[in-house]
């Protein structure tokens, strides 16, 4: 598959990575830091440009990988080259639409929100496809995204609102409860390298657990929850500092930024 990466940061550093182990793929990487776009060379046998080709191919798929804020720029300079090209966005925020009236008028658009753990090839990511993209294109779109984990079709464009708030802020939610719980085993006389290995041990032991179980996870906390014991006593506590509530009214929070964020970005 001939891919080219529009921007060589970290999230297409590793979707690079994973799609050079995989072999079988023509990439190049688009990065206006020649150093960095040379280490990316160097790593990985991708070639590095410091600015867009004059044209692209329609069986070519050109992943935008910029920041939100200079998107729509990189856009109207690359309207007219695409000649059909399947465009995958891993931008944050900027909707189908918008992109397709930046690309003048070009429809092969699928959104894609990543996640960090893609770095480590542990990601978890959305995709939604605009009408004009047939099966072929998805096929495309997640060989790409599978280079870095697991993926999942989203019918409608709004459901990259809602992942957003659950797989692509999540990561922040998890390291935020990894935290306070290395505070509480330093408050707990553990030095900061045992809190790191305990807490990383148990997360770690948990989301196995979970994954190998088919018992839902309410009854797997229970199950280490005897009557009267140390671990009802902390989930008594987390109950009654509304520990629970307040993940889920983050999650929503994140939710309705992530749709300000696509009116705001998307705005001529």
């Amino acid at each position: 598959m001939n891919i080219t990466f529009i921007g060589g940061g970290n999230m297409a550093a590793a979707i690079v990575a994973g799609l050079a182990r995989e072999g079988g793929h023509r990439i190049r990487v688009v990065e206006p830091d020649a150093a960095k776009g040379a280490q990316l060379a160097a790593d990985y046998g991708v070639a590095a440009l410091e600015s867009a080709p004059a044209a692209f191919g329609q069986d070519e798929v050109v992943v935008l990988a910029v920041k939100p804020q200079v998107l729509r720029e990189v856009c109207t300079q690359l309207a007219g080259k695409l000649d059909g090209a399947l465009v995958v966005s891993i931008a944050a925020g900027i909707r189908a639409d918008a992109l397709s009236r930046w690309l003048s008028g070009h429809s092969r658009i699928v959104r894609v929100m990543p996640n960090t753990p893609a770095m480590v090839g542990k990601g978890m990511s959305g995709l939604f496809a605009a009408p004009a993209v047939d099966e072929a294109d998805r096929t495309a779109a997640e060989t790409v995204m599978r280079a870095v984990g697991d993926t999942l079709w989203l019918d409608d464009e709004a459901g990259i609102d809602d992942i957003t708030c659950i797989s692509g802020s999540g990561p922040a939610y998890v390291f935020y409860f990894m935290e306070s719980m290395m505070e509480a085993a330093t408050a707990a006389g553990f030095d900061e390298a045992e809190a790191r290995r305990l807490v990383l041990a148990t997360f770690d032991g948990a989301v196995e657990l979970a994954r190998n179980s088919l018992l839902p996870v309410a009854t797997l906390r229970q199950n280490v929850m005897s009557k009267g014991g140390t671990t009802e006593r902390a989930i008594a506590r987390f109950d009654a500092e509304g520990v629970k509530a307040a993940i889920k009214a983050g999650a929503e929070d994140c939710r309705l930024r992530s749709i300000e964020m696509g009116n705001e970005l998307g705005r001529d």
